[in-house]
């Protein structure tokens, strides 16, 4: 395994036209297609850093910035902008282009973390991650802070599902 991989090794750009059956009753991009989308391409982009089976551990809030229509293109870009022991951030930008019109809008950001798992299905290590462009710079020095908060939610998550009880069959 190498030590370290640039995070355009990670790179994974995904384009796909929005059809009739991928729409709702406003003609926009169903909310939760556009999520999936944002996983599988995430999930590339962390296989292909570590090259290793990863699952998904989280995904931070995906904020809708821009509706994305029927007939419209939508375009995913991810990669790998941070890495722990056996974590990785994975940074997702979706945009749509209108391809009569030829405007383009970001349409949402995201981030995911992932593991990467060995044969028996235990977290295993990762290369570290080296940030070259700018923006990678920026999400590279800021991805501390989003892992700090995504420790704080997952404490709050695990103390709110603590009060439930789950029945017994």
């Amino acid at each position: 395994m190498k030590e370290s991989k640039y995070c355009s090794e990670s790179l994974v750009v995904k384009t796909s036209i929005v059809f009739p059956t991928d729409t709702n009753t406003y003609g926009t991009l169903f909310g939760g297609k556009l999520m999936s989308y944002i996983d599988d391409t995430a999930a590339i982009a962390a296989m292909r850093h570590a090259r290793k089976n990863i699952v998904t551990a989280s995904t931070d809030s995906v904020d809708f910035l821009h509706p994305i229509y029927e007939g419209n293109s939508v375009c995913l870009e991810a990669f790998v902008t941070y890495t722990g022991t056996s974590s990785m951030e994975v940074f997702v930008k979706v945009t749509a282009e209108d391809l009569l019109k030829g405007e383009v809008n970001l349409c949402a950001l995201s981030f995911l973390t992932m593991v990467a798992i060995d044969e028996s299905g235990k977290p295993t290590k990762v290369p570290k991650v080296i940030p070259e462009t700018e923006e990678e710079i920026r999400l590279y020095k800021s991805a501390v802070n989003r892992a700090e908060m995504r420790k704080r939610r997952k404490k709050e998550t695990e103390e709110l599902a603590s009060k439930y009880r789950i029945p017994k069959e």
